[in-house]
């Protein structure tokens, strides 16, 4: 693959990549919510999402949904849903015990992978992305699954250190905080950007 094209590719997916979306929203609330402890697991699933969103991509999902009104709803409305309840329960968090009336497990590894491999692998429009992007890079004079393997990997390097940090930055300032008063408020405020972020894409349209 030609560097100029790869450097170009970076470039331009660090420009999309920084930009916060429902899955840095869902990170940075949950960081914020369970501490440095959900990093591992909040990272491994924005990681195992976007694997699959970009699979399902090349394995033709992104243009069945670009030809179906009805699939980009469904996935669009269970994302969304999601979102919101993930929010919901933020927003009912204890923040002396960080416990939810809800469920109690809301530190364990599993559910916080969940949450995030849900939304990042369900998000309609991420699998559309992967269609429209990464073939503006490839050149059909030599090997396209070299290309597509490249541009993947670098991709997927690129959303988990991006998740990453955003995850230790949100992780580490929760830890910074002691008054449960401020937690509280900090939790509401992410509680109120996951129910915005599933309102948001509730509301979106196909392209």
């Amino acid at each position: 693959m030609n560097l100029e094209i790869w450097i170009a590719f970076v470039i331009a997916a660090e420009i999309i990549l920084v930009i916060p979306g429902p899955t840095i929203i869902l990170v940075v609330s949950q960081a914020i919510a369970h501490g440095r402890a959900s990093v591992i697991p909040l990272v491994a699933g924005v990681l195992a999402g976007d694997f699959t969103a970009m699979t399902l991509s090349l394995l033709g999902l992104g243009a069945v949904l670009s030809a179906s009104a009805t699939l980009f709803v469904v996935l669009k409305w269970i994302g969304a849903l999601y979102l919101i309840y993930l929010g919901v329960k933020l927003w009912r968090t204890d923040p002396q015990s960080g416990a939810t009336p809800v469920a109690t497990r809301g530190h364990a590894p599993w559910p916080l992978f969940k949450g995030a491999y849900i939304v990042t692998a369900l998000n309609p429009k991420s699998i559309a992305f992967f269609v429209a992007f990464l073939p503006q890079f490839i050149n059909h004079q030599h090997s396209t699954a070299t290309q597509f393997l490249i541009l993947g990997a670098t991709f997927l390097t690129m959303a988990t250190v991006n998740a990453a940090l955003y995850a230790v930055f949100a992780g580490h300032f929760r830890d910074t905080m002691k008054k449960t008063r401020v937690r509280k408020v900090f939790d509401r405020c992410g509680g109120s950007a996951l129910i915005g972020a599933g309102v948001l894409t509730a509301a979106m349209e196909r392209s």
